[in-house]
């Protein structure tokens, strides 16, 4: 008898007749478990001789995992690992993890889904494709990842039929707008499923595309499709998506607190005012003299004043959730820090609102959700509190002096803004647990 790979791990220090201790501390449930004769994982509430061993499994039979949570939190209707089926659970090894590609993984954002990604529980990385970088390792490029599983892996050029032969059932695409459409394209053709983190399918209509992005849309065919991909609000869709358009950094810091408000009808819609500062890595892995070290340090500015190219898709997702046109004032500045983004909102409440009910929307929007954190009235949301993380902290406040509500919203523009919502995105699609991978503080 022998531990099969750890799920929660890939780290296997001590073992004791096929007991994989390390479940103790790492798996988040705080179960011992030991993988059966390689068929099932059965849970394990103490140490070796607490408990009588269940039964081994019949010759062939499909594993019954009766701890089930620890594969992906959910359980099916007779009990049973939600993962416990041919396609996605590996009667020899435990998880089929999902062949999984990254293209543009040499950027910031690529750096984060490689990050999240080589230890992810349900993923194997089979691809990650960079012009620059091909050929070299995944750890060579980024020592941060040395002695990571799968660090070894090369690099390679961005070619949709390289990305195909390696397998990948689902591909991750960083890169730019107007770039990643072609490569979106082709591998939907060739049966991958895309989570798109450029802006090339966030919004609905060509025409707001051409307009915010100066050029026209490379595939307004595909615009019909795309589902964007905020899952506190499509989680749904995302589910039954082949593709999928993560949301901008800047956007999700101000969609998630007012959405609840409008639809509730709080605000007066022409007077929302959204203020956000962002650092650097914001604007991506590149060589730009306004992005440098004596450029941005002690320093902090306004840009992309009075349309900012985020503007498109923020207008589009209040006017949706509105039922009616919205259109907002959106200052956006860079600060003197790698990551984060705080932002903070206001708008005037209507006739007749009460401020209580701005804390009551949020609560019932996302009282359960995984990682929207609620800091109730009057708490202020900090950067360093969500760096690092997938998790939005959102506070509020009312000023009777002017009957305006304050919201206020932090969160990692490479993490809930960009890699970590993709990967949230990404568990919804093959129905694994919404915070494998994510788990981080």
């Amino acid at each position: 008898m022998r531990c099969w790979r750890c799920i929660h791990s890939r780290i296997h220090s001590n073992f004791d007749d096929g007991l994989c201790v390390e479940a103790g501390w790492i798996e988040p449930f705080r179960q011992f478990h030991v993988f059966w004769n390689g068929y099932a994982c059965y849970p394990w509430s103490g140490w070796r001789d607490s408990n009588p061993r269940p039964p081994a499994p019949q010759a062939g039979a499909l594993p019954d995992c009766a701890t089930a949570r620890h594969v992906n939190g959910v359980t099916n209707k007779q009990g049973k690992c939600g993962l416990a089926s041919t396609e996605n659970h590996d009667i020899a090894g435990g998880v089929n993890r999902i062949k999984t590609a990254i293209v543009g993984a040499s950027g910031y954002t690529g750096m984060e889904l490689l990050r999240l990604l080589l230890v992810h529980p349900n993923v194997e990385i089979v691809a990650a494709t960079s012009r620059q970088e091909a050929g070299k390792t995944l750890a060579s490029v980024f020592p941060r990842f040395s002695k990571a599983a799968g660090a070894e892996l090369a690099f390679i050029e961005p070619d949709p039929d390289a990305i195909a032969a390696s397998g990948a059932q689902v591909a991750f695409l960083a890169l730019p707008h107007g770039v990643a459409a072609d490569i979106a394209r082709a591998l939907l053709e060739r049966g991958i499923k895309v989570i798109d983190l450029s802006a090339d399918f966030r919004l609905r209509d060509a025409a707001v595309y051409q307009e915010f992005y100066d050029h026209p849309h490379p595939a307004p065919d595909l615009l019909d499709e795309a589902v964007y991909g905020l899952p506190e609000v499509r989680s749904p869709q995302i589910q039954a998506a082949r593709l999928i358009a993560a949301p901008g950094c800047y956007p999700t810091s101000i969609l998630l607190p007012l959405l609840p408000l409008l639809r509730e009808n709080l605000l007066e819609l022409n007077t929302i005012v959204a203020n956000s500062m962002s650092g650097v890595s914001g604007a991506g892995r590149k060589a730009d003299l306004s992005l440098l070290y004596c450029e941005c340090n002690e320093s902090a500015r306004a840009y992309g004043v009075p349309k900012h190219r985020h503007l498109s898709e923020i207008e589009q997702e209040l006017s949706h959730s509105a039922g009616e046109k919205v259109t907002i004032s959106f200052i956006p500045h860079l600060i003197p820090v790698n990551s984060g983004i705080v932002t903070t909102t206001t708008a005037t409440l209507r006739d007749g609102v009460q401020p209580a009910a701005i804390g009551a929307a949020l609560d019932h929007a996302y009282a359960d959700s995984d990682f929207v954190r609620l800091l109730g009235r009057g708490g202020c949301a900090d950067t360093k509190n969500v760096t690092r993380t997938n998790f939005i902290d959102i506070g509020w406040q009312y000023d009777p002096r002017t009957h305006r509500v304050i919201l206020m919203s932090a969160e990692d523009n490479l993490g809930k803004g960009a890699g970590g919502q993709a990967v949230q995105c990404f568990n919804l699609l093959f129905g694994l647990s919404p915070i494998a991978g994510l788990q981080n503080f």
